[in-house]
């Protein structure tokens, strides 16, 4: 696999960096967590997942074979001793935090659930990493619906104001105040040389990609709807938002993660991971793309029925990332497009599943 250094042009990851290091996961049964469960197998780390079963039928989960990659241990975030039980048993130097519940419908269904899982879950976890020795870096994955949405054209700094209006979003904004309250009490910069544990989140847009299949999801939808011949049902044909490949999201979860691990508390803080600008596109355009890439005559119409209520506009502003990290987003809007119908036809044609992710990761990483 071809990863660049840092400092090398574009820099991204550096394989030597991550083999042999022991990396713990949460929510590696999911969508996101299964693409970076597979990109740290390729970069030789030795990874301990920590989630529920996988949230769909089918999964990534089960079609890649992602379990036979990372030691996998089934558990509930909300349940603080087994998580620390299996975080003290790993012995990780890295943690990642992913377990969630990802979706805004969701939440509005199930608020308690959401906010158990999404705050509780990050309690349980940082508690958990206070009191187990070796960790050196963690990044808490959050979401960019964290912030506090007042619909402006300009894209959210790390240091605007958490809010969120859904359940969702505002719990995601919560996961980001108990983070900061951990880090200030017990895993504080200041001291960093006493505790030698750097705590960080990372907001992401709207991660698309293939082998996802949760519910009420633009792509997902869309995607099951031209498997099955159907006309694409789309909710707020004109909202935008900051749509880009899964493996974007991921470079700069990895990226940051090193950086934590190597110089600690120089990157101790918030980041956002998001698309150039020109990739924050309505609703419409990204089901009027998709059906242009998937060839044939698809077709969509628009949902007038009742619907929660979700943001108009959002956008990040990644100048932090970009200029601090040397991270950048590599894959157009379109390109995103292709890959994910990529992915789905080898679906269609009963392909290695896994190693078609293992070739778009190759090619994401050598772009």
């Amino acid at each position: 696999m071809v990863v660049k250094r840092h400092g090398e042009e574009g820099g991204l990851l550096d394989s030597c960096f991550w083999r042999g290091k022991k990396v713990f996961l949460t929510g590696h049964t999911g969508f996101k967590g299964g693409w970076l469960s597979l990109w740290l197998s390729m970069l030789g780390a030795q990874v301990t997942g920590y989630a529920l079963t996988p949230p769909t039928v089918p999964s990534l989960f089960e079609l890649c074979r992602v379990g036979e990659t990372v030691d996998s241990v089934i558990g509930d975030v909300r349940d603080a001793e087994k998580l620390a039980a299996a975080l003290k048993a790993a012995a990780p130097e890295i943690v990642i935090h992913m377990a969630a519940q990802p979706l805004v419908r969701d939440s509005y269904l199930n608020p308690v659930e959401t906010y158990g899982i999404n705050v509780m879950g990050t309690v349980h976890l940082l508690d958990a990493v206070r009191r187990c020795q070796g960790v050196k870096a963690v990044v808490n994955v959050t979401t960019d619906k964290c912030y506090e949405n007042r619909e402006w054209i300009w894209g959210y700094r790390e240091n605007e104001p958490m809010g969120g209006y859904d359940p969702y979003s505002n719990s995601k904004g919560c996961s980001e105040l108990v983070t900061s309250a951990y880090r200030n009490s017990f895993f504080n910069p200041a001291s960093y040389q006493s505790h030698g544990v750097a705590v960080a989140t990372a907001r992401a847009g709207n991660v698309i990609g293939g082998g996802d299949w949760a519910a009420d999801r633009l792509v997902p939808d869309a995607i099951g709807a031209l498997m099955r011949g159907e006309p694409i049902r789309i909710r707020n044909p004109h909202a935008i938002r900051p749509w880009q490949h899964v493996l974007e999201p991921l470079s700069g979860y990895l990226l940051l993660a090193q950086r934590l691990y190597e110089e600690g508390p120089r990157f101790a803080s918030a980041w956002n991971f998001g698309p150039s600008d020109d990739d924050a596109k309505p609703v419409e355009w990204i089901v009027r793309n998709l059906c242009a890439v998937w060839g044939g005559d698809p077709s969509y119409q628009v949902d007038d029925g009742e619907h929660p209520h979700e943001a108009h506009y959002l956008k990040l502003d990644c100048s932090k990332a970009c200029s601090e990290l040397a991270w950048q987003p590599r894959w157009k809007l379109e390109e995103a497009l292709e890959r994910i119908v990529d992915w789905t036809r080898a679906y269609l044609n009963d392909e290695d599943l896994r190693e078609v992710c293992f070739q778009q990761i190759t090619a994401y990483a050598g772009s």
